[in-house]
This record gives C-alpha cells, sequence and structure tokens, in this order.
C-alpha cells in the first residue's frame, strides 16, 4: 500500500466509489436526533426548512443513511437544545469499525462543500450514474456481493447523487474520459439511458461537464483519477482511489499538483458545449 501523498487507507470499494451503509453507531445517532426533534416539536419538514436542509436528507439521517455533517450537527444542537448530546453521539461515529476512515471523512466534506471536481478514467463517477449501470457495475463486482448487498449499495448510491440537487450552490465539475461511453458497460441500452441521464445532469447551472477525446497528444491526468473539494473555509482536500486502496489527501503541497493537473486536463479536455454536442452524436441527435 503506498503511503505517499496523503492517508493510506484499504477499503472494501465499491465500484465508483463505496457508500456507507447503515450501522448501528448511525442509526444510534439518527434516533438520538428523532427523539430530540419530537421533544423540540418539530417534524422533519419543519426542521428542514428552520436548518436549512431538505426534509428527504433530516430523514436520512434519522433512519441512518446518512452522515451528519458536523455544520449539520451544530445546527440541529442549536435549534433542539440538545445539551451537547448530538455532538457526543457524533463523536462516537468516528470509532465505528465498521465505517471505512476514508469514506468518513470525504462523505463529512462532501456534503458541506462549496466546490467538487472530479476525474475519471475507469467508470462514470457515481455521482453521476443511472440505476442500471451502477447494478452492472456492482454485479461485476469481484469478490461477487450478494443480493441484499448489491440493493444496499444501490440504495445508498441513490441517496448520493441526491447532493446534485440538495446543494444548487455547490459547484461540479467533472472531466469524464469519452472511452467511458464507448465501452457499452451493461449493452447499448444501458449505455443509451447514461448518456441521456449524464445530458439531463448538465443542463444544471451548476454542474459543468467535460469530455476528454479519445484521441488526445498531451494528457495531465495520466496518473489516475482525482477528485478536490473546497469547503465552506475554503479549505481544499483531495481523494484519490486505487484498485484496493485509497488516500485522502490534505497536505496543501500535494494537493496543488493535483489542482495544477486538474486545471491542465480541463483546458485538454473539450470545452462543455462541444462534450454536450459529442454526448448528443453518441445519442443519435443533432
Amino acid at each position: 500500500m503506498s503511503e505517499r501523498q496523503g492517508i493510506p487507507v484499504r477499503s472494501s470499494c465499491a465500484p465508483g466509489g463505496s457508500e456507507p451503509e447503515p450501522t448501528e453507531g448511525l442509526k444510534a445517532f439518527g434516533a438520538v436526533l428523532k427523539s430530540f426533534r419530537k421533544r423540540a416539536g418539530y417534524t422533519q419538514e419543519s426542521l428542514a426548512r428552520h436548518l436549512g436542509y431538505s426534509a428527504h436528507f433530516i430523514a436520512s439521517v434519522e433512519q441512518g443513511r446518512r452522515f451528519p455533517p458536523t455544520q449539520f450537527i451544530d445546527l440541529c444542537e442549536t435549534a433542539l437544545d440538545a445539551f451537547d448530546t448530538l455532538r457526543m453521539a457524533a463523536g462516537q461515529l468516528s470509532r465505528q469499525r465498521g465505517l471505512a476512515s476514508w469514506f468518513r471523512q470525504w462523505a463529512q466534506l462532501e456534503q458541506e462543500a462549496v466546490a467538487l471536481s472530479t476525474y475519471e478514467c475507469r467508470l462514470i463517477p457515481g455521482l453521476l450514474q443511472t440505476q442500471a449501470y451502477a447494478r452492472t457495475l456492482f454485479v461485476n463486482q469481484l469478490p461477487p456481493l450478494g443480493d441484499n448487498q448489491i440493493e444496499a449499495q444501490l440504495e445508498a448510491r441513490s441517496e448520493r447523487q441526491l447532493l446534485l440537487t440538495e446543494r444548487p450552490n455547490t459547484a461540479y465539475s467533472f472531466i469524464l474520459e469519452e472511452h467511458l461511453f464507448l465501452r457499452g458497460m451493461g449493452g447499448h441500452e444501458v449505455t443509451m439511458e447514461l448518456v441521456d441521464h449524464v445530458l439531463g445532469l448538465a443542463e444544471h447551472r451548476n454542474i459543468e461537464l467535460q469530455i476528454m477525446p479519445v484521441v488526445r497528444t498531451s494528457h495531465a491526468g495520466m496518473d489516475g483519477p482525482i477528485q478536490l473539494l473546497e469547503t465552506p473555509e475554503n479549505r481544499w482536500f483531495a481523494y484519490a482511489e486505487g484498485q484496493r486502496n485509497g488516500q485522502f489527501i490534505s497536505q496543501p503541497k500535494e494537493i496543488s499538483v493535483l489542482q495544477m493537473r486538474y486545471a491542465r486536463m480541463r483546458a485538454q479536455a473539450l470545452s462543455f458545449d462541444d462534450s454536450v454536442s459529442l454526448l448528443k452524436r453518441m445519442r443519435g441527435a443533432q
């Protein structure tokens, strides 16, 4: 396992980035939150309006399907007069063995990010996947997953994808290799549905999509996928994923290198308009 560029961790990564499955720790935190919410006389909908989150987000946290972001916990403490109980309960989550440390850190930051940039050369990123495409990846994973595991991963991935709509003020940038769409993962129908889905997401003002063409005489991303994230405090973090391990990167020097490479790739990839035109040609639209 590499020890360069950050915190090396082993992970049983699902294709396109693993999502959290409900654990006893997350369920316990959700139960505590629900209890304080009811004590304060809030419904999920009214608390969501008060805090500036969606009701679906509140429900997901209470059901143990979402990591509670630090800012969310702080807001709940104040709104629910929780006597610091929620902070203490959240502190126990970091000691739950069932949660991969790389994902715990990244997922918490991802939910509060003001900017998220992703370059991917292996597969369509989890945030952009359709159910059919994601199922194809999970079904083909080795070692094989059981049916219940596949369904749990699909549900978790769908939950995570809500970030794209629940956080309209977050700027999302994706650079995807053209060959990801040409591979035909799952067959023609799955691929065409995927192209339509990505084109639909590209209509959102906060989502920028660029395609890196198959033929390119220079390429700044030859070392593999990159994920970059900016927090509300304007701090930057990165994550790099391999076959059986991942690296959560916090060192400014290393992040600067990845930012430099990502910026160069944005210049090397097709423009947004040209990328959309390419996907429409793949779909058969003019």
